[in-house]
């Protein structure tokens, strides 16, 4: 028997949280952005190279590739640290709009 069959059950995935977050994540890069704060990842900083919303479609875009595939292969616990992972980074976003708004 697996040990993570042992304790308590983990949260069921939600895709209409990972949609919101995920909304959440491009509004929150957008208004910070605009307001001069700076892309913190390398990986969607090279994206944005082709333009802040093009770059950040394309980012959202391998998201929902990579939960279309943890659903298809039954791997429901990748959705949910996704979710958690997008909650971290909109409040990331949000505590550096805070902070560059703060600085003006």
């Amino acid at each position: 028997m697996s040990s993570f069959a042992v304790g308590k059950p983990h949260p069921r995935p939600s895709l209409i949280v990972f949609v919101a977050l995920q909304t959440l994540d491009v509004l929150t890069t957008l208004i910070g952005l605009r307001i001069g704060a700076s892309e913190g990842s390398m990986f969607i900083g090279n994206l944005m190279r082709v333009g802040p919303v093009a770059g950040l479609l394309i980012s959202k875009i391998f998201a929902v590739l990579l939960v279309s595939v943890a659903l298809k292969f039954r791997r429901p616990r990748v959705v949910v640290f996704l979710n958690y992972w997008s909650a971290a980074v909109v409040t990331w976003n949000l505590l550096m709009i805070l902070m560059t708004a703060l600085r003006r």
